[in-house]
């Protein structure tokens, strides 16, 4: 559910240089009833040129594979001068470098192009209710793209405010464990590995366990 006024469109920026494919999501997002459709660009550089500060999107469509400034640099540029506006990345790929790099430049979200209608909605309620959409695909990827790789020994130290056990536990978090299995490889009841991962999306202001490992990614806690 959407956790805006009813009588108020959410606006959408849709970053493409194909036009077909960005006519075909402009309409969709039109025949949606909480969502308008702000303006479209057809890469990074267009879309700076169109952005008005005191008349800023909601969300970007932002597509990756695009000429002169692409969606990594667009996605970069938003997080350091607009952080507020929540980043859609719209790719043709799932490989997990490509969303890794995205989340890391500020994207709130992963959709491939052939998402289904029904999912796009979805995710752009998700985007403006959660502040962020993490499909299954996505939360896969990421933790696959941690797991399959070797931690080394000269892991640099975590943040301050992190106890060794919760360090312990977000290196966990990064594998494909269950949280049962993580609480029986740390010898912990399920009920203190639930506290664990409670106390952490307080502490690190985060909702999922995609943001803990995102978390945990960006603080080189893991290295990808």
């Amino acid at each position: 559910m959407l956790k805006t006024n009813s009588s108020t469109n959410a606006s959408v920026a849709i970053v493409d240089d194909h036009i077909l494919l960005r006519n075909g999501l402009a309409n969709l997002i039109r025949g949606l009833e909480t969502y308008a459709v702000l303006f479209e660009a057809n890469n990074g550089k267009d879309f700076i040129k169109q952005l008005q500060p005191r008349l800023l999107p909601d969300i970007v469509l932002l597509d990756i594979n695009m000429p002169e400034m692409d969606g990594y640099e667009t996605a970069l540029w938003l997080k350091r001068n607009y952080p507020g506006i929540k980043i859609l990345a719209l790719s043709m790929y799932d490989n997990e470098n490509s969303i890794i790099r995205m989340m890391k430049n500020g994207a709130k979200g992963y959709i491939l192009k052939d998402i289904d209608p029904m999912e796009f909605h979805r995710a752009l309620d998700s985007l403006m209710g959660n502040g962020f959409y993490y499909s299954e695909l996505i939360t896969g990827k990421l933790i696959h793209a941690v797991s399959k790789m070797d931690e080394p020994d000269n892991t640099p130290k975590p943040p301050g405010q992190l106890k060794p056990s919760e360090t312990e536990f977000l290196k966990l978090v990064c594998t494909e464990m269950t949280y049962k299995e993580i609480a029986e490889k740390m010898f912990l009841s399920a009920r203190t590995i639930d506290g664990y991962r409670d106390a952490l999306f307080e502490k690190l202001n985060v909702k999922s366990r995609v943001g803990l490992v995102l978390y945990a990614i960006k603080n080189n806690i893991v290295n990808v």
